[in-house]
């Protein structure tokens, strides 16, 4: 990758204005390599990265203040990041496509009446929970949720199943180890994307856009209302109960809508 670039050159290169460039370099978010001795800007590959990242993570809606707190963060290390990104990216594209098939149905239907069931007009939209729940469990994830994850587990390979087991492990160490970190903060939500990913798996939710935003906070308030959520070794741990609690809740919050 070559570097040396001018401020135009790396505006046109990113697709971004010379004005938001000048504004990063003001507000301290992303600061050229080197001045000339006539004051021109020059970026190199730190700064091209720098700001692949900063395009990153304003696609995923973080506000500026917080994305230069996060790369500045002697804790960043961009290959998470981009784990992490390439996660809620892909979460965030098949919704995407699904909405986009529905309105070229829509488009088609009012062109040609071809729709046979109006329910496709709302396809990739937010649905509202359908049916009443029966017990605490029920009450929190849903009759066919509990159904569908006891198929999707009964079908599944015993090696997937390991696997899955095994993503759960890691994911719930990690997030122990982060325990004393803001829930908030990247690191902390590059896990949570994992751990709702894996969570998905054992619900057997394949449908891209059935975010079970509203189960996944379900089973956050499941964490601190219930310790054996969060019961290590026949020990309760109602401090990561209420790490976690936030941590996926504000996931949930600003992730997934």
């Amino acid at each position: 990758m070559k570097g040396n670039y001018s401020v135009k050159q790396l505006a046109k290169l990113a697709g971004v204005s010379v004005r938001t460039l000048h504004l990063y370099d003001k507000i301290g978010l992303l600061k050229p390599s080197v001045r000339t001795d006539a004051r021109y800007r020059r970026y190199e590959e730190k700064e091209l990265l720098r700001l692949q990242q900063i395009l990153f993570y304003k696609l995923l809606d973080f506000p500026l203040k917080d994305i230069g707190a996060i790369l500045d963060n002697p804790e960043f290390e961009l290959l998470k990041a981009l784990e992490g990104h390439k996660q809620l990216l892909t979460i965030k594209r098949d919704h995407f496509t699904v909405l986009l098939n529905t309105i070229d149905k829509t488009v088609n239907h009012l062109k040609n009446k071809t729709m046979s069931n109006y329910q496709e007009l709302y396809e990739g939209m937010p649905k509202e929970q359908a049916e009443a729940y029966r017990s605490e469990a029920i009450a929190k994830w849903g009759e066919d949720v509990v159904l569908r994850s006891e198929n999707a587990l009964l079908e599944m390979p015993k090696l997937n199943l390991e696997q899955l087991k095994a993503d759960q492990k890691d994911i719930t160490q990690k997030l122990m180890s982060l325990a004393d970190k803001d829930p908030e903060s990247n690191e902390v939500q590059l896990q949570i994307a994992r751990h709702y990913a894996n969570i998905r798996s054992f619900w057997g939710v394949s449908d891209p856009t059935d975010l079970k935003i509203e189960t996944y906070k379900g089973l956050a308030d499941l964490y601190i209302a219930d310790e054996r959520y969060t019961t290590v070794e026949g020990k309760a741990n109602p401090e990561f109960a209420s790490f976690m609690h936030k941590a996926m809740v504000h996931f949930a919050d600003s992730k997934l809508k």
